[in-house]
């Protein structure tokens, strides 16, 4: 079976996405420079660049940057004008996507942060709102991150959080992996948080079985 998703991911790219010199680029030099591969299918990049074009976003937050991939393809739905703001915990995964971003061209929009996202959320004020989010960190965290992405949003602001149903391991309500213990703690947040609108989709692909949540701010 599973073969026959990768088989599909690779149908659907080779008909509706075709080559992208700078995506293979970035990707090659994750692999390269050692980041690990969890960076979203090329199908899942241009649903979140389709996402946010729908959303009609100018200001874009991402929790989790990696190697820059899904920076590229949510970087590339922004108007001349826009700015995507990018959160990366490790220092040289960030020098990795700088790189990318660089290559592919996005740059001038883009400013990755590096740090803990809890401490780099903290200091963001609610100022100018971020009209779209993609969250894809710690799963520890994703709680905390919705709850920053409330604040720092605004009515009809889209919200995406990546990996939220691992194989079916958030059925495991005894489970202590921390990932999916906070999972399971953020569809909680999610049923009883007053603020959004939401819900979650399975997909199964060269990620194997997994989901997201997407969510819109009332």
């Amino acid at each position: 079976m599973e073969g026959g998703w990768q088989a599909v991911d690779d149908y659907i790219a080779g008909r509706l996405l075709g080559d992208d010199d700078a995506l293979a680029a970035a990707l090659a030099n994750n692999e390269a420079k050692g980041l690990p591969p969890i960076d979203v299918s090329p199908a899942q990049g241009k649903m979140l660049f389709l996402f946010a074009r729908i959303a009609g976003a100018k200001r874009i937050l991402e929790v989790g940057t990696l190697g820059g991939y899904s920076t590229i393809w949510l970087a590339r739905a922004l108007p001349s004008d826009g700015r995507l703001v990018t959160l990366e915990l490790e220092p040289h995964h960030a020098a990795v996507a700088r790189e990318n971003l660089e290559r592919a061209g996005v740059s001038d929009k883009v400013d990755i942060r590096v740090g803990a996202a809890a401490d780099s959320l903290a200091t963001m004020a609610d100022g100018v709102p971020f009209d779209f989010v993609f969250i894809d960190a710690d799963k520890q965290g994703n709680a905390l991150y919705v709850a920053e992405a409330i604040r720092l949003g605004r009515s009809g602001t889209a919200i995406v959080v990546d990996n939220v149903v691992r194989e079916g391991g958030v059925l495991e309500a005894d489970s202590d992996d921390e990932r999916i213990v906070g999972t399971r703690a953020l569809f909680d947040m999610l049923a009883a948080n007053p603020h959004l609108n939401a819900t979650a989709v399975q997909t199964v692909g060269t990620k194997g079985w997994d989901g997201f949540v997407l969510a819109r701010v009332r």
